[in-house]
């Protein structure tokens, strides 16, 4: 299984939550050092607990299941941080 593959099995245990709340999220991009950029689809582009989803839950699953990967940024968030 590959990087990409890895980090959309991971997102697929977290997926169902985001979809509940009219969300989602896809990956963009996995650069060569390790982070993960992804764009929150949906409610998740534009709610204001964005930053809470990807930190404790977005973040932690990937990180968790794919140990080769060094952060997680969406890139679509920079406008609200």
């Amino acid at each position: 299984m590959n990087l990409t593959e890895q980090v959309e099995q991971a997102l697929e245990t977290i997926r169902p939550y985001l979809k509940a709340d009219g969300g989602d999220v896809s990956v963009e991009e996995i650069t060569s050092e390790g982070t993960v950029k992804l764009k929150l689809l949906g409610n998740c582009g534009s709610c204001p607990m964005s930053f809470m989803t990807m930190k404790s839950g977005i973040e932690q699953a990937i990180m968790k299941a794919v140990p080769s990967i060094t952060s997680v940024v969406a890139v679509n968030m920079a406008e609200q941080e």
